[in-house]
This record gives C-alpha cells, structure tokens and sequence, in this order.
C-alpha cells in the first residue's frame, strides 16, 4: 500500500477569498514504511502575501517571486502521488486549497476519499485531548525541535511519524520482506529471544499431582514419558 503523508502552506484559510498555496510538502511510505521519496516545492501565489504569512512561514513575497506557479508544477506533483492515498493532518483545509488550485490550472480534482485525516484518527483516539502536530509530538515523545516555523515538508516528516504511532507504533526490526513465498521474514530481522528468566509455572501443585498420575496410568509407552527428563 503505497501512501504520501502531505502538508500544504498557504497565504490564508481560504482559497476562495483569493489565498493560494505557497509550499507542498509530501512523504512517500510502502506499507507503512518510509522510502526515502520526498516532494518539495516551493510555489508563487501570484498574489501579494499578508505580513502575517510572513511570520507564520518564514517566507517572503521576494523570496517566492521566482518561484513556479501552481500550473506549472501541477503535473509534477500528480506524477509523484499517483493512486497514492494522502495522509494529511486537517486533510479538509489541505484538499481545499488543493482543489481549487487544481481547478484552476485545469486539471481534475482530488476525491476527498483519498484523504486521510489524521486529525480525526487522533480525535477518535483520544478524545478531549488537544490533537494538533505539537500536541502529538509531545504525547509520542518525537523530536520537533526543528519546527520553529510551519514547513511543509518538515511537517510531512513529522506528520509521517506521528500518523506511524497513531496506527499502532512503530516497530522498525520487524520489517516483512517483499519476497513470496513461504519464508515471508527477511534473515536480517527480529527474532525473538529466550527469557533471561523462566515464567513461573501456572500449575497448582493439586493440578501437577493430578497429571503425574494420570500419565502413569497411561503406562511406560506414554508419550509424556519420553519428555521426562
């Protein structure tokens, strides 16, 4: 299962009062595991940018000016999220912008069921409690000392293992092999180890005294006799 874990900076909080997309961000996961793809652009809104974007991006209008427009990179990121399902945090705030600015350069729009929102994964998960990145961050204990500024890709990488913990934790030394076939583990991964001590025995000494009898009734054939020590 292929997934890009995704974030989107933009001017404003709506697309249809005139704010555009100035930044994507995209993770690529196979199975829940990360493979190193990434997508990073930077993009001109062609519009002036409200001071308060330049706080909250740590980005300028001069900075943007000689960046492509949406149209332009359009194609390029459809390429690279193919049938990919998008995980994204608040996925109805990004698919919007998303859209729209795919509306406008002429392509077809995203179907909102390939959105994942890991914010109402988080919500369901722990209800009542606060549910943006930071706040997940804290309660799984990943480092986002770096994100000093929104950033869309920074976020995605954050975003990616945050929404790896939401679904149940990561386990990075058990890694299934793609092979197939039977032997479905690669040789390089996790095994299990014997216990450095014994778990004591469930059996009541009544229940130990029951079956000693028993299989001594069974006679010297018993197959429990040859485990005997």
């Amino acid at each position: 299962m292929r997934e890009i874990v995704m974030d989107t900076e933009t001017t404003g909080l709506d697309p249809f009062d005139g704010h555009r997309i100035v930044e994507i961000g995209g993770v690529e996961l196979d199975n829940h595991v990360p493979t190193g793809r990434t997508y990073h652009q930077y993009i001109n809104p062609k519009r002036d940018m409200p001071t308060e974007a330049f706080e909250v991006h740590g980005i300028s209008a001069d900075f943007l000016a000689d960046k492509p427009p949406f149209e332009a990179i359009a194609q390029e990121f459809v390429d690279f999220v193919g049938d990919a399902i998008l995980v994204i945090h608040n996925a109805s705030f990004d698919m919007k912008f998303l859209n729209a600015e795919f509306d406008w350069a002429g392509f077809p729009q995203l179907p909102m069921s390939r959105a994942l929102d890991t914010l109402a994964i988080a919500r369901k998960r722990f209800p009542g409690s606060p549910a943006s990145l930071d706040a997940l961050c804290r309660r799984f204990g990943i480092d986002n000392s770096n994100r000093t500024l929104h950033g869309a890709l920074l976020d995605s990488e954050i975003l990616a293992d945050v929404y790896l913990e939401l679904i149940g934790g990561r386990q990075p030394d058990f890694v299934l092999s793609r092979k197939t076939g039977p032997a479905m583990v690669d040789d390089g991964a996790w095994r299990p180890h014997p216990r450095p001590k014994p778990l004591p025995s469930r059996l009541t000494e009544e229940e130990r005294v029951a079956h000693a009898r028993r299989v001594e009734s069974l006679g010297d054939d018993a197959l429990w006799k040859s485990f005997a020590d």
